[in-house]
């Protein structure tokens, strides 16, 4: 197993759309394995391959600290909110360091997807586990939770980031 390193804001993998993953080989199992031990590692609750620098539709997760109790591996996961309430909490990323915002998310969802055999699986989840579903699944598809923050949230953020010693701003 190993550490990989975890791309920081401003590298573009972070904004591409990661492919499906067809084939459940060694390499996506090697691959999970990698990818909790970096999240672990990084004291994270998710970690999705492309912030690792690979484009493929899998992330991994520890809510196993939770009421939920959960830890593992979703692969080409596809989410949907159940019900219309929301949550608002504070939300952060590994590949941002030190940045954290009241972020809102659907309190309750269900996502599908594969587990790393290819075997098809599916979950309720609220709370943490259902913001980190929807977290890590906007990562696969190129978004950062950023994105997903008011216009002064945003700003702040942004200027948080141009100030940090871990962002190279060319400007």
């Amino acid at each position: 197993m190993a550490v990989l390193d975890i791309r920081l804001y401003g590298d573009p993998v972070l904004s591409s759309r990661a492919e499906e993953i067809t084939a459940f080989d060694s390499n996506v199992r090697m691959l999970a394995q990698n990818m909790l031990e970096t999240m672990d590692a990084a004291g994270g609750v998710g970690l999705a391959a492309n912030q690792v620098g690979i484009l493929k539709r899998i992330f991994v997760y520890d809510c196993s600290h939770t009421q939920a109790g959960l830890r593992g591996t979703l692969i080409n996961p596809k989410w949907m909110p159940l019900g219309e309430d929301m949550q608002n909490g504070s939300e952060g990323c590994l590949s941002i360091p030190g940045i954290y915002a009241e972020t809102s998310r659907h309190n309750r969802v269900y996502v599908s997807g594969r587990d790393v055999e290819g075997r098809p699986m599916g979950m309720v989840a609220s709370g943490l586990l259902a913001r980190c579903i929807q977290h890590e699944t906007d990562h696969l598809d190129g978004v950062l939770f950023l994105r997903r923050l008011g216009d002064a949230d945003r700003k702040a953020a942004m200027r948080t980031i141009r100030e940090a010693d871990w962002f190279n701003y060319p400007g």
